[in-house]
This record gives structure tokens, sequence and C-alpha cells, in this order.
């Protein structure tokens, strides 16, 4: 009998149904347009975008341009490429124009979908970023799709790393950007660190189209992108916890395997501290309770959590000396990707390779707080429907499933479980032996390098030829996956999540041609096209004979997203296929998540070795599991979010006060307010409202006074006068620092004074945000314990976070107030060793160059040295000071951001 909900459904259609079935005239609309632009010239076609540029531009709605729009983008495309859109992927286009991602099946050619909306918003001129998920396909797509948009009049860019600043910007400038999320993020915090409007990339955040969106958006949601810089060396430190951990056993510490946690019990703690005073790390006296020890017992839970959580071939590989660490969910290398809190130097440690210094925060933003700068987002992916929830409520994306072109005819197999990983493996190698020898192809599908090695070890045994895609074989990933589907092809790969090539039956023709182009440079290309394009039609035919791509998993991914990924690679535009997952009770997701109770199951159900439990109960619980693991994942990725969210309100206020800063050419007004500022708040603290002279503390005020405004006033003689009160006071300073000011101005001129007070203000601000961010890490870090006293940790996390940022934009006021009071002019003496030393440091801005050879810090003005006899041009005079101990000139600066920038 069917129940209410399906009987509905039946007559009024899903809710997908409805938004599919509003838009199917709009496609009418822009078919009914086809024979009009088909007739079009190429420069016709070319006129046409401007023409539609203009009226974009005016401000007419796109929604009235689209149809028109996408009618001459299918016509471009199928000049360009040969390739006309399907009406599914038109509605694609549609979809993501309205700021929805769409769902669409693997091969349904979601790479020409973006062409039509990244088209159509690039004529406001206000650019486009389509956000691909490696460099790979950045280049790949940019270079393919190229070709659409050089036929449509448009300009087309590419973005990845290292990329020469020129042509970067260039790139950014283009109408249609390609990009990976990476590096998208990464240069928006650089742009965020420039001294001039001119260094800056990007140029706003308009449109975006993020492909393999649940994998960006999601999967990469949980890890902030950091910009960093290095800080003290311990590798000493490393090397030595590292050599105790080994020698502890299982009673010395706990694992929690959910939450990838690893602390000491009493008893491992009483051993640690033990060998760690043996080995004169912990002084004698010091337990590891002491608030001393706080480091020490920090960097020795790190080594535990390296050598028990994190495992070689699985989470990073070790490559030329290095550790690289590997994606979970799409099983890439990540390069340049560093695990932060000292995690990473411990499994350098572990690994016996060269520690590299821990980094300190230059920078930071989370994938989810920055792709919510686009005024409008959207995406594409095979697999979102399962996420639906979690892109509604963290940015307000709706998921729209597009219909597939042809049905799907792929079968998926009910899960088969076995007792043991070994009589698991025995099937998977049965299995695949069974589809070898029909010819057809097999994707096999492993959740780490370690499996898929051992997987391989074991065909190659057996004489079965075979490719390997995992981290280790990533340059050839598009090669190995155009075989794919060749006749007898055996595919083993870890994660195919967003590997962004086809696997097409028969082979890819267009990799074939290139590799015989390549091979044989002379030969013409349109014949070897027509004699590849008739040996792949045979071949094809005879693997759909076969059955089509076969997928065989042999393990469950803590995301159904992710398993749902693999499947989809068979069955692509209607073609044949099949799936199977293949599990143990031995495997992760089933030894983590209760299979206590299937074990009793399969045991009482009195299984033979090698039988395997296949009912579809299995996988309504191994549904439930993963739903749970997914679940506790959104919960991490919500929280983290909140807490980010703080600190974004903060980063938006000092990133558009920087932009505001560059864009300014006349700053005095705005350091003239914080001059004023510092005498209100001075004035307030030592002569308070409301008190009588005699009450004043004036040789507090004075003190201040020379300190923070390099001014020597006659206080204790106003004070006597009659008739001064604080206002007068108030007064007096400010024009006296106002006269200071317009001497400095006179003596520089204006324009460089103009120049100084910018560069000040800028390097004051970063400097100040850098040490923030610290702070707010350090607090982010303890702030959980507040939940021990009945407080909520996120509303204590706002609370001080608030104040800690009031605290540091007063403290900038300060800084810049007594940095410009002590600037003055260099002799010519004193201008050639600036320069000279300044020149020293490659990475030092132009503007920074010019300024310094012009103005300085008069360090010694109004500050005694603390080292007797120090000279700053002569380093010998300086003693030994550590990087954050007071720089020996007295002038109040950590060393590191003084004397010791410049040494």
């Amino acid at each position: 009998m069917l129940g209410i909900g399906t009987i509905a459904k039946k007559v009024f259609g899903t809710p997908n149904d409805r938004k599919v079935k509003s838009i199917r005239p709009l496609v009418a609309k822009i078919n009914a347009l086809e024979p009009e632009f088909e007739a079009l010239s190429d420069d016709e076609i070319k006129h046409r975008t401007h023409a539609l540029s203009k009226r974009a531009q005016e401000g007419e709605d796109l929604n009235a341009i689209l149809p028109e729009a996408f009618a001459n983008c299918r016509e471009a495309a199928r000049r360009a490429l040969g390739l006309r859109a399907f009406d599914v992927q038109l509605m694609g286009g549609i979809f993501l124009h309205q700021g929805n991602i769409a769902e669409m099946k693997t091969g349904e050619g979601k790479t020409l979908v973006a062409t039509f909306p990244a088209y159509l918003n690039a004529l406001t001129g206000k650019g486009v970023h389509v956000v691909t998920v490696n460099d790979y396909l950045a280049r790949r797509d940019a270079e393919w799709m190229g070709k659409v948009f050089e036929q449509l009049g448009m300009t087309v860019g590419v973005v990845y790393p290292y990329q020469p600043p020129e042509e970067k910007r260039e790139a950014y400038r283009a109408d249609v950007t390609y990009a990976t999320n990476n590096e998208l993020g990464f240069d928006y915090l650089r742009d965020n660190m420039r001294g001039s409007i001119e260094e800056m990339m990007q140029r706003g955040h308009n449109f975006a189209i993020v492909d393999e969106v649940d994998s960006i958006l999601i999967d990469e949601a949980r890890t902030p992108l950091i910009i960093s810089g290095p800080s003290q060396d311990r590798s000493d430190l490393y090397v030595t916890l590292n050599q105790f951990i080994p020698n502890l056993t299982a009673e010395h510490y706990k694992i929690d395997e959910k939450a990838r946690n690893a602390t000491f019990t009493e008893e491992g703690n009483e051993v640690l501290e033990q060998r760690l005073q043996e080995a004169g790390v912990l002084p004698e006296g010091q337990t590891l309770y002491d608030p001393e020890s706080t480091t020490i017992v920090h960097h020795a839970t790190q080594a535990l959590r390296a050598h028990t959580m994190f495992h070689k071939d699985q989470h990073y590989i070790v490559r030329d000396g290095e550790i690289m660490l590997i994606d979970e969910f799409t099983g890439r290398m990540m390069q340049g990707r560093r695990l932060s809190d000292g995690l990473h130097q411990a499994i350098e440690a572990k690994e016996g390779v060269k520690i590299q210094p821990e980094n300190v925060t230059l920078a930071s933003v989370t994938f989810q707080n920055y792709f919510r700068l686009y005024n409008t987002l959207s995406g594409m992916t095979g697999t979102a429907a399962t996420e639906a929830d979690e892109f509604m409520d963290i940015y307000k994306l709706g998921v729209v499933e597009v219909p597939t072109n042809r049905p799907v005819a792929r079968k998926d197999d009910h899960d088969q479980v076995y007792r043991t990983a070994r009589e698991k493996l025995d099937a998977v190698m049965k299995r695949i032996h069974k589809a070898h020898e029909k010819g057809q192809p097999v994707l096999v599908g492993t959740t780490s390098i370690e499996k898929s090695e051992e997987l391989s070890a074991m065909l190659t045994k057996e004489g079965v030829a075979h490719n390997v895609l995992n981290a280790r074989q990533h340059e050839q990933e598009a090669k190995i996956v155009a075989d794919a589907g060749r006749i007898g092809a055996v595919t083993i790969a870890t994660n195919m999540a967003g590997r962004g090539t086809d696997i097409q039956l028969g082979g890819n023709v267009e990799m074939k041609v290139l590799e015989e182009l390549a091979a044989n440079p002379d030969a013409n290309p349109d014949d070897v096209r027509a004699r590849i394009e008739a040996q792949h039609a045979e071949e094809k035919q005879k693997v759909i004979e076969a059955g089509g791509l076969f997928v065989l998993s042999t393990e469950r991914h803590e995301s159904r997203r992710i398993d749902n990924q693999l499947r989809g690679r068979s069955g692509r535009q209607g073609d044949p296929g099949r799936s199977t997952f293949f599990l143990s009770l031995e495997d992760d997701l089933m030894r983590i998540f209760g299979s206590d109770r299937l074990d009793k199951v399969l045991s009482s159900l009195g299984m033979k070795e090698g039988e395997a439990i296949i009912h579809p109960w299995v996988n309504k619980s191994l549904e439930r599991a993963q739903a749970k693991v997914e679940g506790r994942n959104f919960d991490i990725r919500k929280q983290l979010l909140k807490f980010d969210d703080v600190m974004n309100d903060q980063r938006k206020v000092i990133f558009s006060q920087r932009l505001e800063i560059m864009q300014t050419e006349d700053l005095e007004d705005i350091t003239g307010d914080m001059r004023h500022q510092v005498i209100d708040d001075l004035v307030d603290t030592y002569l308070p409202p409301k008190s009588y002279a005699d009450q004043w503390n004036t040789e507090g005020l004075l003190a201040e006074t020379r300190d923070k405004l390099a001014l020597d006033p006659p206080l204790a003689a106003w004070a006597a006068e009659e008739g001064v009160d604080q206002e007068v006071v108030r007064e007096r300073l400010c024009d006296a620092s106002d006269a200071m000011i317009a001497e400095k101005t006179e003596a520089f001129g204006p324009e460089m004074m103009r120049q100084i007070e910018k560069q000040f203000l800028l390097q004051t601000i970063d400097g100040k945000w850098r040490e923030h961010l610290v702070t707010l890490e350090h607090l982010r870090s303890v702030i959980g314990f507040r939940g021990y006293a009945q407080r909520d940790p996120l509303a204590e996390y706002k609370t001080e976070a608030f104040a800690l940022f009031e605290h540091m934009l007063d403290s900038l006021r300060i800084d810049v107030t007594q940095k410009l009071a002590r600037v003055r002019p260099l002799t010519e003496e004193e201008q050639q060793q600036m320069v000279a030393q300044m020149a020293q440091q490659p990475d030092a801005p132009e503007q920074i160059l010019e300024a310094a050879a012009a103005a300085a810090l008069a360090e010694g003005d109004a500050r005694k040295p603390l080292v007797e006899g120090f000279d700053p041009a002569d380093q010998a005079t300086w003693g030994n000071p550590g990087r954050n101990d007071p720089c020996p000139c007295g002038s109040g600066e950590k060393f590191k951001h003084c004397h010791g920038r410049l040494a």
C-alpha cells in the first residue's frame, strides 16, 4: 500500500520536478532563437556580445537578456568545439545563473554548462570566476572552453600558483577567470596584505561557479586557508619527544578514533614526566601539571597524535624529504599545505625528515567565509542532494537535480559484507578476474594508498595488467582515467572525487589523438582522428557487450557522497554499467561505528568462511552509520563557522579600512583624528573629569606625552594657571602636536609626508592584525573550558574577541601617533646607510625603500637605549637579544619588529 507522501508526489510532483518544469518555457524560448543565431557570421556573433554587454551595463536585467545570451553561447560552442548543448545542459546553466547548485550526473557535460551562466554574467563587465579543484583542470577548462569565449569575443584568464604577478593580474582582469579554490582564497588574503591598490590582483567578487561544489564547500570547509610566517625553531624538542612515544604501551594513552584525538592517561603522564626529567627537558622539581609545562605537554600530545592517528601512505606520503599531506576526499597531494600547532613538525620528527620551523598566522580565512563574499554563488556536482540542508543553512544555496539527457542504465548491486578483510579481498580478486576475462573494464575504488598498493601487489602476483591512481601517480591522472574505459582495463583508484576527466567506454578519443600526434607530428590530424574514431566505435561496442564499466569498491567512505561519486563514474550518458561495494567487519567505518551487533548476528547465522551477507537491511544500517558521521562533520563545520564568523566580522572591518587607506591620497585627517583621540584618552586618564587641579597626575601625563607624542609641554605651569581645566590642557596639547606635525610636513614636503603616513598606517595595521590573530587562536583553544562553568563558550568568545579587537584598535592609534611623532628627515649619511640595509631585504616593497631613503624613526629621541653604547650602525654594540626580547635601542618594540628586522 502506498504512503500518503508517495501518493501526493505522484499527483503534485516533487519540489524538484516543479523547479525543472518552471524553466522549460525558457529553454523553449532559447531553442526558438536557434535558427536566427545559426544564420549569423562569426563577426556578427561577436557584435551580438557587444550589444548584449551594452544593455547589461546600462542596467537591463540579466534575466531579460538570458534567452539571447544562451542562444549566442550555444551557437559559439557549436562552432568552436562541435558541441551543441542539450536542453538539460541549458537547464543546468539557467539554475546556475539563478544562484543554485545544479546536480548533474557524471558525463552530462558540466564543463560546457558553466560557459552559459559565465558568459551571461560576464556581460556586466564585473568578471566571473569559474572555480575548479586542481590546477590541471583549471588550465584544461580555460584552454578548452576558452575557444567558446574567444568565438564570442570575450577574454579568458587562468590563475595558478607561482604565476608572474603581471600575468596573474591580467588573468583577473579577463571577462572569465578559471582558478582553483585555494589560489582564489590565498590571493584574497595576499591582496589584503599589499601596500598599494596597483599591487592588488582581484577586482571584486561578482559571480562564481564552483565545480565539484560539494568537495570545495563541504569537504574542504573544515580546513581554513592560512598564510603564515616562520616563528621560533623548536626542532630539538620535537626530536626528543618523538623518541619517547614508541616506547609507550597501550595503558599509557587513550585513543578516540571518532574525534581523531589521543591523550595521555595518568600513568602515561607519570612515565613521560620521569623520562622528560631524565632527558633534561623538564627542569628538576617541575611537573607536567605546572603552568610552565604547558608548551611541553602540548607538543608531547602532538607527538602522540602523530604516532597514533596519522599513518604514512594514508594521511601523508614522504616525497623528496618532505611530508606531503593527502586530501582524504580526493586522494590528491596537498602541495604546500601544513598541519598547524606543531602537528606537522611532530610527523616530520616521526619520519626522520628535516623539521621546518613552526609558523605564526599572518592571515587566514575559511572557504565558507571566502565564498560568501560573492554577490552570486552557484555550483555544479554529481552529488549534492545528500547535503542540501548544509548548502542552504550555510551558503543559502538551493540544490536542483537536473534530469539526465538519457536514462541511467547502470545496475547498482546491494553491498556484500564479509567477516574479515582477507575474505573480502579474496572475493574482490575473484570478481576482478571474472570481469577481466570477458573484457569488461573494472574501476576498483580504495580509501587509502596503502590499500591500493596492497591490492596492486595481489594483481601483479596473479599477472593481471592494471593501472594505479593515487597521490603517487598524481601526474599521470588524466591519462590513467582516460584509459580506464578500454577493453579489459583494470584501474585501482584512491578516492575518485572530483577527478574531472570522464571515463568513456572504449577510451578517450581526444587523448588518443593527442598521443598519436605527439608521437608522429607529421601525420595529418584529420586522418588520425578519422582512424581513431573508427577504432573507438568498434572498441566501445565490445565494451558495451561486455557490460560497460564495472565499479567495484573495496570499502565504504565515511561520506556517502564520495561513494556516490565513485558509483557515478559508470553509466554516463545512458551507457550500461554496474557497481558493487565489498565490505568487511574490519573496515574502519564498520569497526568504529558499531559492527559488534552485526558480528553477533553473522555468528548466530553460522556463516561459512568466504560467505557474504547481502541484504537491503545492511545497506540501510550502513546508510545510517554514514549519516551519523556526516551529521557530526556538519556540526564540526558549523561550529568552526560560528567561531570564524566572529573573526570574519573583524577581518572585514580591517580589510575595508586597509582598502580605504590605500585608496585615499591624503591621510592627514585620519592620522590627526587618531592623534587627538590618543590625547583625549591620556587627558581623561591623568586629569579625570570633574577633578580639581591638585588631584591631577601631571607627572604621569608629562611622561606619557613625551613617550606617545614626543612633546615636552610645561604641564605643571599650566596646572598652576587660574581657569585652566581639562579642556584647556586638551586643546593646548592638540595644538602643540598639530604644530609639530605641520613642521615635519614642511621639512619632508607634503607629498613625502603623505607617503610616510600611508606606510606607517598600513604596516602598523598589519602588525597589529597578525598579533590579534595569534591572540584569538590562543583564546579559541582554551575557551571550551568555560563550558565546565556552565557558560556558553561561543558567547564568551564573542565578548572577549570584541574586547580584544577594541584594545587592538586603541593600541593601533597609539602606535601610529608615536611613530609619526618620532619621524624625522635623515642626514645624507643616514639615508645611504638605511637604503643599503633595506635593499638587503629582497621582499621590501619599493614604497618602503623610497620612504626609508627620506625618513626613519628617531628611536633615540625620547628613550634611553637598553644597552649602553648602543649604535644603530654597529651590530656589535647591540648585545645578543632574542627575537621576542625588547629591542636594545629602547623603542619598546620587540627586537624582530625593530632593529632585528633590518639586521
